[in-house]
């Protein structure tokens, strides 16, 4: 599996490059799935998933011409037959994974069992996640990112990528992920965390990780105890 983690998704055309590029096909070519779900715990929460998976949120990750598109409900499927749905996800190009919660969607991710399918997945899938969904899938959320306890489940992220991120670099809505504080939240974890504005994603291909921006980030070293 192939990873383009971004901190608002598709929104640049470096970014937009890199996601055609990992698909090797063009977008209009490749089929989706969309994971709504981490973005429920928010005030809004309703209203957001509407917006992603139509596409009309500010970030149309939904909205990019793709062939085929659905929706993975992580919530709905510990109820529903594993046939009718883990072939629907063995089979698509790309997995896209809303914001919201890192620890909620973590929690439904391992109570669906998509975490546990997840690393079986073609080499040519790519998962594209947007804050928490990028979040959700590296080695260490960090001591209390959010400033809150996690509300359900282990506060460990999945560990499918070996290092930490935190979105939302500087951003005027989120006062508290100015680089000094991200740097404080960096100083406690034991891989590389960075932290990447709005206008950057990392890709990750195999053990290669890459940086693509047309905005800021930052790398911050291991904490080594």
């Amino acid at each position: 599996m192939k990873f383009l983690l971004t901190s608002a998704g598709i929104s640049n055309t470096s970014i937009h490059q890199t996601l055609a590029d990992l698909l090797g096909k063009p977008i209009a070519e490749s089929s989706a799935l969309c994971i709504p779900t981490g973005i429920y715990p928010h005030l809004g929460g309703l209203s957001g998933s509407y917006q992603f998976i139509t596409g009309s949120a500010p970030s149309p990750l939904c909205g990019l011409g793709w062939k085929s598109l659905g929706v993975l409900e992580l919530t709905a499927l510990p109820s529903i037959k594993k046939e009718h749905w883990i072939p629907a996800v063995q089979e698509t190009d790309a997995l896209l994974v809303w914001g919201g919660s890192a620890f909620y969607l973590c929690y439904w991710m391992r109570q669906s069992g998509l975490a546990d399918l997840l690393p079986s997945l073609r080499s040519e899938t790519v998962y594209v996640g947007v804050s928490a969904g990028s979040m959700v899938v590296t080695t260490d959320f960090g001591e209390t990112y959010d400033g809150h306890n996690p509300p359900v489940g282990s506060d460990e992220a999945l560990g499918l990528v070996d290092f930490s991120l935190a979105p939302h670099l500087d951003h005027e809505r989120f006062p508290d992920n100015s680089l000094a504080n991200l740097e404080k939240w960096a100083a406690g974890i034991p891989v590389p965390a960075y932290a990447i504005d709005d206008q950057t994603a990392i890709k990750v291909v195999d053990d290669t990780v890459e940086v693509v921006s047309e905005g800021h980030w930052k790398l911050f070293a291991p904490y080594s105890g």
